[in-house]
């Protein structure tokens, strides 16, 4: 009882002034080292008639020092000049940043719309294929170089499993469930073992479009690649096709769009030519059509596949490649405008 005595006066004498003094008061009376707590720990050796007696005062006295802590405390805190406030309520409310979309998911989302506007459906598949998907059902011949080490990243070649080198896979997966009329575009992420510059990258999107019913012709190509070119870059866009190959389409062509970075006077992007490549294309050879279970007698179509990369450098005027991949938030925000 002594004891009990002597800290109710240690707290009644206490002078608290600033923060640091309030800690020195929690230490000294309300920690687990301190003295009011070494009698709470002492009451199972008081004797039991006088127990009760005892606990109450003790308790009463660590009530007393808990108040007077959080009075003193509530009383420093009010006396805090505002300056030392976190927040200043008088200050202008500022909008939050929001995050923006990236130009390679504005520029597929866009693509996809244009497509989907005459009659395509969007498909998708994954990104890691096997042999026949990727070369065999689309006519690729065992001693193509697209099958070699050098521009194919394989994970094994027994049998043979590879990161997929075009989106082309999708349409033959779409084929082998489905018989025609087929109406399908096909985005995607591939890869492909190359050097890294500011036109060409290891990792990049692709969309690649299918179209097979009866009495499909070259024509019908040329007029939906037109279309989408027009609605894509500007109604003054022109196109051109030039004879190409393509082991799986017949006659295969490369299409290319006026550039609208110089005008088609010449810049680094066109090479100096006014002409950016942006897809190729052709129709569907009757070999991959038979491949994947379709009466090429009776069904033909065309096919093209695009690099998204390259529409978005051309829709959005910038002239690196590698700008898409690295993730800079000083380029990625000027496309805020575009954001969900």
């Amino acid at each position: 009882m002594d004891t009990i005595d002597k800290i109710t006066a240690e707290i009644e004498a206490f002078k608290v002034n600033a923060a640091a003094d309030l800690d020195n008061f929690r230490l000294k009376f309300l920690s687990k080292k301190s003295e009011l707590q070494t009698l709470l720990s002492e009451i199972k050796n008081v004797p039991a008639e006088q127990r009760k007696a005892f606990g109450q005062q003790v308790n009463l006295l660590k009530q007393k020092a808990q108040a007077f802590f959080d009075e003193q405390k509530q009383r420093i805190e009010d006396a805090a000049p505002a300056t030392g406030s976190l927040t200043d309520p008088t200050r202008p409310a500022t909008a939050v940043k929001l995050g923006s979309r990236h130009p390679i998911s504005i520029m597929m989302d866009e693509v996809c719309e244009i497509f989907e506007r005459i009659g395509f459906t969007t498909v998708a598949g994954p990104d890691i294929e096997d042999d026949w998907h990727i070369f065999t059902a689309l006519n690729f011949p065992e001693e193509h170089p697209a099958r070699d080490m050098q521009d194919t990243f394989f994970i094994d070649q027994k049998p043979d499993i590879a990161l997929r080198t075009h989106t082309s896979t999708l349409q033959v997966r779409t084929m082998e469930k489905h018989q025609p009329p087929i109406r399908v575009i096909c985005p995607g992420r591939v890869f492909r073992n190359e050097a890294i510059t500011s036109r060409a990258h290891c990792i990049f999107h692709q969309m690649e479009g299918l179209y097979i019913d009866e009495n499909v012709s070259f024509a019908d190509m040329k007029q939906t690649l037109m279309y989408f070119a027009k609605q894509m870059f500007g109604e003054n866009t022109r196109i051109r096709l030039r004879p190409s190959y393509f082991p799986f389409t017949e006659p295969s062509a490369e299409m290319d769009v006026s550039c609208n970075i110089c005008g088609g006077e010449g810049c680094a992007l066109c090479k100096h030519t006014g002409w950016v490549e942006i897809l190729g294309c052709g129709m569907v050879d009757p070999n991959v059509l038979e491949n994947c279970g379709i009466d090429s007698k009776k069904y033909s179509g065309f096919a093209f596949g695009l690099g998204i990369e390259r529409m978005t450098m051309l829709k959005y005027k910038t002239n690196d490649i590698r700008l898409y991949f690295e993730n800079d938030a000083r380029f990625l925000q000027q496309f805020t405008a575009a954001k969900l």
